[in-house]
Order: C-alpha cells, then sequence, then structure tokens
C-alpha cells in the first residue's frame, strides 16, 4: 500500500490548456488522466484566468485589480476581481457536474506565496516582495483563501481526496536575488532559504490537503520545499542536472511529479526509469513515489498536441507500473 495521496502510476497535468471553453478542457482532463485528473485553467481567457490573477481572487480582504496591464493590491473590490470569481465559479461548476460519482485523487492548483509576492504591485508601486510585512500579509490571506477553497471543492466532489499544487516559477529567482525592480536596474533583495520555506509552511499547514511544490524554473530548491512540509515536488527532469539533491530528496520520502517534454508513452517511461535506476531505488518504489507529468503547462499547446501529450503521460504512468 503505498503512502502517497495518488493511485501507484498515475499521471496529471501542471494545470493550462488551450483554448477557452471550460467545458470541453475539464472533459479532456477527465478522458485523459483518469487516475489524478485536475481543475482545468484556461490563460487563454484573458485576465482573471491566468496564474497570478486566478490566484489574487483567492485572497482574503487583500482585492486587487488591474493597473496598467499588472496586477496591483487595491483599496476595494473591483471589476476585475468580480470577473476573476466568475471565471472560477464557471470553471467549478463543470468540475463539480462532470466529477460527479468521482472518487480519486483531484488535484487543484493556484500560485505560491513567493510567485505572487514576485508579480503583485503594492499600491504605492513595486512589488510585494520589496515589503516582507506585505509579504506576510499576503501569505496569511493567501492561506486562508486556498483552505477555503480546497473546501469548497471538498464538497463539490465529497469522493474525491484533494491535492493542492502551488505553482512556484519564481521562487528560484526569490532565493537568488534576481527578480528585477520595475526599472530593470536592479533586483530585489534575496530572501534566504529558511524564511523562504516558512511562508510556503504557512501556506501547506493551512489548507489541511496534501500540497505540491511546482517550478518547472532550473535549480528548483529541494530543500525549501522539503523544510515546507510538502508531499511533493514537480519539476522538469530536463531541467536536472545534479542528482544528489533529487535523491535525498526521495529518500526523505518527497514525492515527484516527473515533467517531462516527449509526447510518446515508451521513451517517456524509459526515460523515468533510466533516472530511477541512476538513483539507485528499488523499481517498486517508482510508481507510488512518482507521477508523470508535462514538463510545463500546455496553454501554448495545440489541442490536439495537448491531448497527446496528456495520453502518452498516463500511458507512461502505466507502463511503469506493470514492470
Amino acid at each position: 500500500m503505498s503512502d502517497f495521496p495518488w493511485p501507484a502510476g498515475a499521471a496529471s497535468g501542471i494545470g493550462s490548456l488551450p483554448g477557452t471553453d471550460i467545458a470541453e478542457a475539464q472533459r479532456i482532463v477527465f478522458g485523459e488522466l483518469p487516475d489524478l485528473p485536475h481543475l482545468a485553467e484556461l490563460p487563454g481567457r484573458g485576465p482573471g484566468s491566468e496564474m497570478i490573477g486566478r490566484t489574487a481572487g483567492f485572497l482574503v480582504e487583500l482585492p486587487v485589480q488591474v493597473y496598467a496591464g499588472r496586477w496591483q493590491i487595491a483599496s476595494r473590490p473591483s471589476r476585475d476581481l468580480r470577473r476573476t470569481a466568475d471565471l472560477l465559479e464557471r470553471d467549478l461548476d463543470q468540475l463539480t457536474e462532470q466529477g460527479d460519482g468521482f472518487t480519486g485523487t483531484l488535484k487543484v492548483q493556484a500560485a505560491g506565496p513567493w510567485t505572487l509576492a514576485a508579480s503583485l504591485d503594492l499600491p504605492i508601486g513595486g512589488r510585494m516582495l520589496r515589503d516582507p510585512g506585505a509579504v506576510r500579509d499576503l501569505t496569511d490571506s493567501l492561506a486562508e483563501g486556498l483552505r477555503r477553497h480546497v473546501a469548497d471543492v471538498r464538497k463539490r466532489v465529497p469522493g474525491a481526496t484533494v491535492l493542492l499544487q502551488l505553482d512556484e516559477p519564481s521562487l528560484p529567482a526569490v532565493l537568488a536575488g534576481q527578480v528585477p525592480t520595475e526599472s530593470g536596474l536592479s533586483a530585489y533583495r534575496a530572501v534566504d532559504g529558511p524564511d523562504a520555506a516558512t511562508r510556503l509552511r504557512t501556506v501547506v499547514e493551512a489548507v489541511e490537503a496534501p500540497v505540491v511544490v511546482h517550478s518547472c524554473a532550473p535549480d528548483v530548491p529541494l530543500q525549501v520545499v522539503r523544510d515546507a512540509r510538502a508531499a511533493a515536488v514537480a519539476l522538469d527532469l530536463s531541467l536536472v542536472k545534479d542528482l544528489d539533491p533529487l535523491g535525498e530528496a526521495i529518500e526523505a520520502g518527497l514525492g515527484v511529479f516527473a515533467g517531462v517534454t516527449l509526447p510518446d508513452s515508451k521513451k517517456i517511461a524509459d526515460r523515468v526509469s533510466a533516472l530511477w535506476q541512476r538513483l539507485g531505488f528499488p523499481a517498486a518504489r517508482l510508481p507510488q513515489q512518482v507521477v508523470i507529468t508535462p514538463a510545463c503547462g500546455l496553454a501554448g499547446a495545440t489541442p490536439a498536441y495537448a491531448r497527446k501529450v496528456l495520453k502518452a503521460c498516463t500511458e507512461a504512468g502505466r507502463r511503469i507500473a506493470e514492470v
């Protein structure tokens, strides 16, 4: 029996898909990813459906608005925020309808606190990242909002085990002090690993659900992910250069959502299995501890290619489970 909150040999998507039809997108997800479906995200619908706007809509008592093409903290709820809430409600209604009777693990996604802090503007200008107090308030607000979101999804799909994915593409840059200021002439101060883990852990502990931290950037900070008490890390396997930290994380019990770019199930399975062998872990652990996913979101793909990639991931997961 696996200790991980997903079935052995599972595959999932990162979140985003092409197009603007949420009903069709959710049908594709449930059809091609039956073991670990997710709430589809369609950034092609515009502001409020992309990662930052969608996540900002979860914030509690921190309203936002679009100003000069960027999301910014606002003094009162805006039209942009109402549109974001409307889009999410439509998405959740489709999830409720198509997930009727579903009893497996179901994944939902949101930006993590550091990527949000590096992307949201303060009313006075500059990113929230510049102000440690603002980052703390943002994290607390996000934690409560995502707790409510997870609870809502549980009510809508009562047979599901909900898994939360925190998207943190900006986390490596935050840690390295490489998030540029508005002028582009300097960068915000680096955040140290323990502080980064503390904020992430605030969200992890609040949501009362297993959490996957996802970053398709190079140099994913695996120690920060582990210290945040996440259940798994999601990363792009092609960007993993140093295997030792990954091996240590797996040995410590961290699950891995292995992101791949090949739309061929045999090649995917062979690549993941070969990496697992290089790390020296027992073959029996592979289908339990590893979930196969695309390397990143699929919003920029054609619908046919997106479906092909998801199908290949599912077939690769089954190949790995049969070994």
